[in-house]
């Protein structure tokens, strides 16, 4: 089992406060400016900035469960740094993954805590898709990554 160096704790401490740096900005921004305005279209008939107000998760399924999602947020975020700190994850790649899934998790339970709901803005309306925000990005991405060096390692990247 290896140990995280100290070195490498920082650099996924920096990643993890760059997104989570990022995905507030955005969402202050949209509450700030986009909010007032709804929509502002990028792409007509593509995509376009649209606020939305979600108490849900993704397609706002559960609508209005925010504690149960806060404490989803809070025991998974706490298994990734278990699994970090223990050392656990044997590739890099995969542990900056977990990072990913971390940070856009606490990006949304920050938006739960404060507002009662998470800011959602990107729709990619060509195909229906739901409203989404950058924390939403980072878990999927990290999501997929991870299941893919998973799978593709054969399970070996956990110890």
């Amino acid at each position: 089992m290896k140990r995280v160096t100290s070195t490498e704790w920082f650099g996924y401490l920096l990643i993890f406060s760059s997104i989570v740096g990022l995905d507030q900005l955005v969402k202050a921004l949209c509450y700030r400016d986009l909010r007032p305005i709804s929509t502002h279209e990028l792409w007509d008939g593509v995509f376009r900035l649209h606020y939305c107000e979600n108490t849900g998760a993704a397609f706002s399924i559960l609508e209005g469960k925010t504690w149960f999602f806060i404490l989803l947020t809070v025991l998974l975020c706490s298994l990734i740094v278990i699994l970090l700190f223990r050392g656990t994850v044997r590739s890099s790649l995969a542990r900056v993954a977990l990072v990913c899934i971390a940070s856009g998790g606490i990006g949304n339970m920050i938006d739960r805590v404060a507002r009662g709901f998470v800011v959602d803005m990107f729709d990619f309306y060509l195909i229906d898709f739901a409203v989404f925000n950058v924390a939403d990005i980072f878990v999927c991405c990290g999501s997929f990554l991870f299941v893919i060096l998973f799978l593709f390692s054969k399970g070996d990247i956990l110890e």
